[in-house]
Parts: structure tokens; C-alpha cells; sequence
């Protein structure tokens, strides 16, 4: 896994939700990609949740992007 999938996937057209899982075993699920800011180093990011909280991710550690099916998304 790489941050440029990171990058690919937050600038989809259309922009579909995905899952980011964690080495560690957290799951974060991004709903619109204005919720994830990657630094420029690309080994950071910060990700938001819709009630304002937020986790600082090392991208290192990323495992799995789980995209959402189109079909899901619209659900």
C-alpha cells in the first residue's frame, strides 16, 4: 500500500467512500475526501471524522484501501 493509493483514491472522480485500515487494527472510514489532509511529506495524515474529532495516521502503517462499490455509495 502506498500514499500515492491514498492520493488516487481521495481525488477519484466520482469520489467514492473507502475504508483505511490500520497495521494496528483501526479502521477509518472517509465519507468525502475534504475529511483526510496528507502532508506534504506524504508520511502523515490527518483524518476527520464527521463529529469533529480526528486521528494523525502514519501512513507507513496503512494496510488495505477498501473502496466502496458505486452501488453502495448511493445507499
Amino acid at each position: 500500500m502506498t500514499t500515492e493509493h491514498l492520493r488516487n483514491t481521495l481525488h477519484a472522480t466520482p469520489f467514492l467512500p473507502f475504508t483505511i485500515r490500520m497495521a494496528d487494527g483501526r479502521i477509518f472510514f472517509v465519507s468525502h475526501p475534504d475529511f483526510v489532509w496528507i502532508s506534504p511529506s506524504s508520511r502523515i495524515a490527518f483524518i476527520h471524522s464527521p463529529d469533529d474529532s480526528y486521528s494523525i495516521v502514519d501512513l507507513l502503517l496503512m494496510t488495505e484501501l477498501e473502496v466502496s462499490s458505486p452501488t453502495k455509495a448511493r445507499a
